[in-house]
């Protein structure tokens, strides 16, 4: 067992860790512009440098954006949402493999753990979903059904999970249309959805991932054809 004392971090990166908190508490919004940096000095007791330091550090991954004479904005509550967000060339059948990495133990989680209460809203979820699919508003199903995934991965109660699935529901808006137009002509919501739900209401963890790589693999035959 190693006895070697970690050097103490240094001041900018303590900013940043503050800062990160700031945002991902919802202190600083997402799309709000953060404080100017004098009021930013005032606040943290530190110079202009190591506030700039900081700012250009939550720039770098992706947090923060700067707009010319208009300040910083927030960008995205995390890192590993902004690192997709970047990658505007992400592939269809790239993003639908880590789908099934994350969603499929998602899934098992959420049917081990989920509260009775997180078991409604998936359902919820689901049933908003088809609704639109059915009215025929492809821009709401869109959204209802992205907003069904991430509710799964909620429902896992791995925050870790969720932070990093945020990045892959940024990428999902972009191509989401694309991927799920067959579905829509055919007014049928993807193999495998239903079949989720009611895996992770009954608690069976084997058949909630099944039924992920079911709806997957349907998407993934769509991709292809």
């Amino acid at each position: 067992m190693s006895d070697v004392i970690p050097p103490p971090k240094r001041t900018s990166e303590l900013v940043v860790a503050h800062m990160h908190q700031l945002i991902r508490s919802g202190e600083w919004p997402v799309g709000e512009r953060i404080p100017a940096e004098p009021e930013l000095v005032g606040r943290f007791g530190v110079g202009r440098n190591t506030i700039r330091e900081a700012v250009r550090a939550l720039e770098h991954v992706g947090m923060l954006a700067p707009r010319r004479g208009d300040g910083t904005y927030v960008r995205s509550a995390s890192p590993y949402a902004a690192v997709i967000q970047r990658s505007a060339t992400t592939e269809l059948l790239d993003l639908l493999q880590v789908r099934r990495a994350l969603e499929s133990e998602a899934a098992a989680g959420a049917a081990s753990t989920a509260t009775a209460v997180a078991k409604r809203r998936i359902r919820k979820l689901l049933d908003t979903a088809e609704k639109a699919l059915v009215s025929g508003d492809s821009e709401q199903y869109d959204a209802a059904d992205i907003d069904f995934h991430a509710g799964v991965v909620a429902a896992s109660g791995n925050g870790l999970l969720v932070e990093i699935y945020a990045g892959v529901v940024e990428a999902m808006r972009r191509s989401h249309a694309e991927v799920t137009s067959a579905f829509r002509a055919g007014q049928m919501h993807p193999l495998g959805h239903r079949d989720l739900v009611d895996a992770i209401e009954r608690g069976d963890a084997e058949a909630a991932r099944a039924a992920v790589h079911a709806y997957l693999t349907e998407a993934e035959k769509e991709v292809r054809r």
